[in-house]
């Protein structure tokens, strides 16, 4: 059972991770499936009511799942690049997705940023204004959501590569918190197969004295 003193603790954050990055792709797929529909043949909007509007929907579906990584990511970030061990960056099943993370930290940052200057717009509505959240916050939101979409489409991909990683490196934790009994079995095994005891040394006799020789009677 997993303790909050745990170096492992934030294994439990990796399929939230791993579902957002999904989330934010499956939004980006979804637009781009219709998006064309909004547009001439060479690109420019004919519909720009209903090509805004998919826009505001991708962003505001794509948000929800960066504010995901804002709340766990950092900590699991963190513990990837404590468990990850220098021959993981060279090769090896995760060496792509690892060098993928090295922009993460810029991408959380800025998008980390972002959220918490709109929730200083949202507070200075509150104070200022009583009553004005409800006028302008969706418009607020709006804004908020299109300029993190930038975030959002890098952590589709970042993302992706963290939770990856951090799901391997959970399971070779494991593997390796099991593997010293299991090793100790297996050299008991082989200590009692395929060998056959040593009987013990048996020192040599001493030689034996010749036999006296017998005397003469006089």
């Amino acid at each position: 059972m997993e303790t909050a003193s745990d170096p492992l603790a934030w294994r439990h954050h990796v399929p939230a991770l791993a579902a957002a990055a999904a989330g934010i792709r499956r939004a980006s797929d979804a637009w781009d499936a219709v998006s064309d529909s909004f547009c001439d043949d060479v690109g420019w909007p004919i519909d720009e009511k209903g090509y805004e509007a998919g826009k505001v929907a991708r962003d505001a579906e794509a948000w929800k799942h960066v504010e995901v990584f804002l709340d766990h990511g950092p900590e699991v970030l963190a513990g990837v690049r404590a468990a990850a061990r220098d021959a993981d960056y060279a090769e090896g099943p995760i060496s792509n997705g690892l060098r993928r993370l090295r922009g993460i930290d810029t991408t959380l940052e800025r998008a980390g940023r972002l959220h918490e200057e709109w929730e200083q717009v949202m507070a200075l509505m509150d104070a200022s204004q009583p009553g004005s959240r409800g006028l302008y916050g969706d418009e607020a939101r709006k804004i908020r959501n299109g300029e993190g979409w930038h975030y959002a489409d890098e952590l589709s991909y970042q993302g992706a590569a963290l939770a990856q990683a951090a799901d391997y490196l959970v399971t070779r934790a494991d593997q390796d918190r099991s593997a010293p009994p299991d090793r100790a079995q297996a050299a008991r095994a082989r200590s009692t197969t395929g060998t056959r005891p040593v009987s013990p040394t048996i020192p040599p006799a001493p030689p034996t004295a010749p036999p006296a020789a017998p005397r003469r009677t006089r």
